[in-house]
């Protein structure tokens, strides 16, 4: 279980590093995104490990890293570009 939490943190903290690369003007800042990465991956692998049991390295690391990208992609902001005004402003 120590493997899968340590591959779980490492996959979740790539994770939040490349979003924040990719993606740093829709991002808050880096010491944000970096931890809710990690955190996300090890609920994600808790919560895996816990529904499907030991045994299941490989889909336990794929439900970590699903919940880590489900909660980085709650931090994005919309783009500029995008945001229209209002008629009355």
């Amino acid at each position: 279980m120590f493997l899968e939490a340590f591959g779980a943190a490492l996959l979740g903290l790539a994770l939040a590093w490349a979003a924040s690369y990719r993606l740093p003007h829709r991002l808050p800042s880096r010491t944000l995104v970096l931890p809710t990465g990690v955190a996300g991956a090890l609920f994600g692998a808790f919560l895996t490990h816990t529904t499907l049991g030991a045994g299941h390295f490989l889909a336990i690391l794929v439900g970590a890293v699903a919940v880590s990208a489900a909660l980085l992609s709650l931090l994005l902001r919309p783009e500029e570009r995008f945001r229209r005004r209002s008629a009355t402003a």
